[in-house]
């Protein structure tokens, strides 16, 4: 398996598939998940020639189930060490929810000379957390609430959380596939429940106004109206303010998981912002 270990010796899995001359587009995957939820993703655009790769995020998936170092300054420099490990230049990089904030702090802090282009995907950027100074977001009792019922039973809410409000199969007259279901909670138990628990404070109380303002490169923000995750309000727009070089896109009646949902959707606007 392909792994590199960080500075704190942390061993990081990473996938990388197609030419290694070819243009990279890194991918960062969302909480709890793995880098397997870009599969779709990954087959699409290797089949156009570029060269993908995506990561485990530490104590997620295949990566070292650690104690340790579950924020977004330790998630920004892992990624950098698969980056930097595999000289990665020029690159791409495309974050979904907590991958988007993974993503946002890697370009403003280890990606100068390295970054092209970044995506944000149903992102948790600029602070998902209600404060005095972000009136719109949500209340800590929310993610309180999460942190409860993973550790009451991981396995339930996991599986709870990919048959509702992620893939908005919660909504009348949706269609939910038991296949998307059991891989969201595969994914998920793969994982450890310590990274998970703290992974929660790190999406949702992180501020990531101060990276967004410092990226320069161009940024498209892909939003569902009807993400039940991440407020698009208090998240895609509000985004798209800060960054220097933004470009909007809402998606009606899509939901956070709409890269899976709606992946035709999804690929296409990722294709024409790559080519570009």
């Amino acid at each position: 398996m392909n792994r590199v270990t960080t500075k704190d010796g942390v061993r990081i899995f990473y996938k990388d598939w197609g030419p290694k001359g070819a243009q990279p587009i890194v991918f960062h995957h969302g909480w709890p998940l793995s880098s397997d939820d870009w599969d779709t993703q990954m087959l699409h655009f290797v089949g156009k020639g570029y060269r993908v790769i995506a990561h485990d995020r530490r104590g997620h998936g295949r990566s070292s189930q650690v104690s340790e170092g579950h924020d977004m300054d330790h998630y920004a420099a892992d990624a950098a060490a698969v980056a930097e490990h595999l000289d990665l230049r020029n690159a791409i990089h495309i974050g979904h929810s907590t991958g988007g904030g993974e993503a946002a702090r890697y370009v403003a802090r280890h990606g100068q000379g390295r970054v092209a282009k970044l995506v944000l995907i149903g992102a948790v950027p600029p602070l998902m957390l209600k404060t005095a100074a972000n009136p719109g977001g949500l209340p800590v009792t929310v993610f309180d609430g999460l942190r409860s019922a993973l550790a009451a039973n991981r396995a339930q809410f996991y599986l709870d959380f990919a048959s509702g409000p992620f893939y908005g199969y919660n909504r009348p007259g949706a269609q939910a596939s038991q296949a998307v279901i059991w891989n969201w909670w595969r994914q998920g138990m793969m994982g450890g429940a310590k990274a998970h628990y703290d992974g929660i404070k790190a999406f949702s109380e992180t501020d990531f106004t101060d990276d967004l303002k410092a990226i320069t490169v161009p940024t498209l923000i892909l939003h569902g109206d009807d993400d039940q995750i991440v407020p698009v309000a208090d998240s895609a727009v509000l985004s798209a303010k800060l960054v220097r070089n933004g470009t909007l896109k809402i998606f009606e009646k899509l939901p956070h998981g709409m890269g899976t949902t709606h992946a035709d959707i999804v690929n296409g606007a990722l294709a024409a912002f790559v080519a570009d």
